[in-house]
């Protein structure tokens, strides 16, 4: 199926391009989820942990997508939904190796941490890039996906601060600090994604002729 023009000069991005792309942003997530969570587990980070699952998080969202784009939009609706429940999941991780290491906050290496978010910030940059002109043509599925990606951005930055930080200082804290203020992103993120299936699910009511209050 070719892509072709609209009526306005715009291209029509057709399914088989959207299944085509999340499908890559699948894999390059898997791929550098295996490089983060054996880089943040092997120096103790715990921002750097959190975010190697929402590599995780980021690659299962891309991949339901591309089973789902035929989907009706009231399934597609209900999908929206359990993304927004699959965001949520880097946060309780970060919660979890917050609150173990509270105890014992030692700083992560900030050399090896700050390479590697470097290199989550370019990953999740090239998903953002390739997400963006997609996110308006599967419903509240590619809005979960580009939100994530568009928010990794952010957090890799953040991580890249607080290694600079953490080599100033010399303390646990700050990466203790920031997984936690990725909990907060990601329920944001959730909530978002929550708020655009339900206005799906209503729009697939009203086409089905079903009274709405």
């Amino acid at each position: 199926m070719r892509e072709t023009g609209g009526s306005d000069g715009a291209t029509t991005i057709t399914p088989r391009r959207l299944r085509r792309t999340v499908l890559l942003v699948a894999a390059l997530n898997l791929a550098y989820f295996f490089v983060e969570s054996g880089i943040a587990l092997a120096i103790g980070s715990v921002s750097l942990f959190a975010d190697s699952v929402d590599f995780l998080e980021d690659t299962a969202v891309n991949l339901l997508i591309f089973l789902a784009l035929g989907w009706s939009l009231a399934w597609r609706a209900r999908m929206g939904k359990v993304m927004a429940g699959i965001i949520l999941v880097p946060a309780l991780a970060a919660a979890w190796q917050a609150f173990a290491k509270v105890s014992h906050p030692a700083p992560p290496d900030p050399l090896a941490l700050l390479l590697t978010a470097g290199g989550a910030v370019v990953v999740n940059l090239a998903c953002t890039l390739i997400l963006a002109r997609l996110r308006h043509h599967g419903g509240s599925m590619t809005t979960a996906a580009w939100l994530a990606a568009r928010n990794d951005v952010v957090i890799n930055l953040a991580i890249i601060a607080m290694g600079l930080l953490t080599l100033w200082l010399g303390s646990g804290w700050p990466d203790i600090v920031l997984g936690l203020i990725i909990v907060v992103v990601n329920v944001a993120a959730a909530k978002e994604v929550w708020e655009v299936a339900s206005s799906e699910g209503l729009a697939a009511r009203a086409l089905a002729g079903e009274e709405i209050d």
